[in-house]
Parts: C-alpha cells; sequence; structure tokens
C-alpha cells in the first residue's frame, strides 16, 4: 500500500498545464487539457480536507493561464502563513531567444504577483530581461539584472542560460546565479556564480523541469551554499543528458538523428547520478 501522505510530504508539485507549445518542440501531436484555476482549487481543497497541506516546499513551471497563475500565488501565500520556512521554487516560464511562447498577459502576474512571493526563481536570460526590464549584454549586467531580482523578493536567482560569450569557446553556454543569505547579524551577504556549460546538439523535453527539481533538492541540501548546489544541479544534468544521448544515438544506429521518443530523458536509469552526481561541472565565484 503506497502511503500518499508520504510519497508527497515535502515537495508539493503544482500540476502544469500542457499545451502544444511544449511538446511542438519534439512532438507532432499531442492531447490532454488546460488545467484550469477552478479545478486547481477544487483538488487543493481536497487536499486540505485531508489535513495533507502541510508542505515545505512549492515547485512550478510552465502554465499558459493568468487565473491559474494567480490561484499558485493565493495556494503559495496560504501555505506560507501555515509555515513561513516553506520554499517557493519557480521557474518563471514565458519565453526564449527573444520571443514569448504564453500569452502577454501573464508576464504582468509573474512580474507583479508571482516573483514576489517566490524565495528561488530559474528564469533564462531572456525571461530574466522581461522581469526586469533591462538587457543582459554583459556579465556585470547579468549581475544587476539579478540584484533587481532580488529586490523583487528571491532570495537565490540562477539564470539558467545566457548569450554571454564562455571563456571556454562558442561551445559553451554561461549560466549565472546569486544568492542572499541572511547573516546573524541582521546584514545580508551575496554570493554570486557563473558556470560555463557545455552546449548540446539535441532538443529534449523535461530538462526545464529537471532543473529546477535539482535545484530545489541541492539547495535543500546546501541552503547557504549556492556554489555547491549550482555545481551538484549542472552535474546531474550533464549525466542525465550524457546518458540520454548515447542510449538514443545507440538506438537509433549508425549515422541516424534520434528520434524524439528515443531523447526521452533516462530519469529512472540515472537515479544513482541524481541521488549522488559526480562533480562535474564547477562554478566560479565572482568577485564583484
Amino acid at each position: 500500500v503506497i502511503d500518499l501522505k508520504a510519497l508527497v510530504e515535502g515537495v508539493f508539485t503544482i500540476v502544469k498545464s500542457i499545451t502544444g507549445e511544449v511538446l511542438s518542440l519534439c512532438y507532432s501531436h499531442w492531447k490532454g487539457q488546460v488545467l484550469t484555476a477552478d479545478e486547481l482549487h477544487v483538488l487543493y481543497e481536497g487536499i486540505k480536507l485531508n489535513n495533507v497541506h502541510h508542505y515545505d516546499y512549492v515547485l512550478t513551471g510552465y502554465t499558459r493561464d493568468t487565473s491559474f497563475l494567480e490561484m499558485v500565488v493565493d495556494i503559495v501565500q496560504e501555505l506560507k502563513r501555515a509555515n513561513p520556512n516553506l520554499v517557493y521554487v519557480c521557474d518563471p516560464v514565458l519565453g526564449d531567444h527573444g520571443s514569448m511562447y504564453v500569452p502577454e498577459n501573464l508576464h504582468p502576474v509573474y512580474k507583479n504577483k508571482v516573483v514576489p512571493v517566490a524565495d528561488i526563481i530559474t528564469p533564462n536570460q531572456f525571461e530574466a530581461e522581461l522581469l526586469t526590464g533591462k538587457n543582459i549584454s554583459t556579465e556585470k549586467d547579468a549581475v544587476e539584472v539579478m540584484d533587481l531580482l532580488h529586490k523583487m523578493g528571491p532570495d537565490t536567482v540562477v539564470i539558467t542560460s545566457s548569450d554571454l560569450p564562455s571563456r571556454l569557446g562558442d561551445r559553451f553556454l554561461v549560466s549565472l546565479g546569486s544568492q542572499r543569505t541572511l547573516m546573524p547579524d541582521g546584514t545580508k551577504s551575496t554570493q554570486r556564480v557563473r558556470m560555463e556549460i557545455p552546449k548540446v546538439d539535441a532538443v529534449f523535453v523535461g530538462t526545464g523541469d529537471l532543473f529546477a527539481a535539482m535545484l530545489l533538492a541541492w539547495t535543500h541540501h546546501y541552503p547557504n551554499d549556492l556554489k555547491t548546489a549550482c555545481e551538484k544541479t549542472f552535474s546531474v544534468m550533464h549525466h542525465v543528458i550524457k546518458r540520454t544521448i548515447s542510449y538514443a544515438h545507440d538506438l537509433a544506429g549508425p549515422g541516424r538523428k534520434p528520434s524524439p521518443p528515443q531523447l526521452e530523458l533516462r530519469m529512472v536509469q540515472s537515479k544513482a547520478d541524481i541521488e549522488d552526481p559526480a562533480i562535474v561541472m564547477e562554478a566560479t565565484v565572482l568577485n564583484l
């Protein structure tokens, strides 16, 4: 018998609405419904009736409905009233590479309602720029954008990918992170890190969700050490993607491009790496 309370305790992942914009990158067809705010409310009321609504973490990602997003904010605020130490991790999925792939009316909801109640956010460069109104052309710009996001609410910000030039060449992406920590004397200390991430010539479904979940897990283990949390998180990503690509090419055969089903992330097969990853991605602490 599965103990449902034990299964969901600790991390409450708000169910995300899935539409074609996500899956059309890989698959030609998709089915399903968009979860509405009313449906989310009914689900949450059911959880409350069973008295299993005591959580330490909330993690949210893709949605395309403003009322749903506002309901998420209401639920997070209620959960935080019950547990002021609850940590809300938000992947503010808005778009990438200069264009939005959710309705534009979600932008002000994220900016004015969601981000202010979040503790950790994981935007890409485009999303970070959109939320702050500031462009990123240099590392200094990125730091200023992360500082602006801190002022909006979150103590931990990770820009998951950027167009900044890598010190290791054009085969690498740059990711940056910033974490504010409250010191015993009441002041706040900020740690900022930079990571160079190898580019991968493939398209996957679910890497953003995996990244946010891993960052949640490793910031839990290292709440005041963003450098280590990022090294663990990005190393998990490396191991999972490497295993997935190897498996996909073996299935596809020599000289053939792997299909979307063959590129489904090898999560179960990567269990050991998820739990205790060998560190293959190292972060550099920025002294600014």
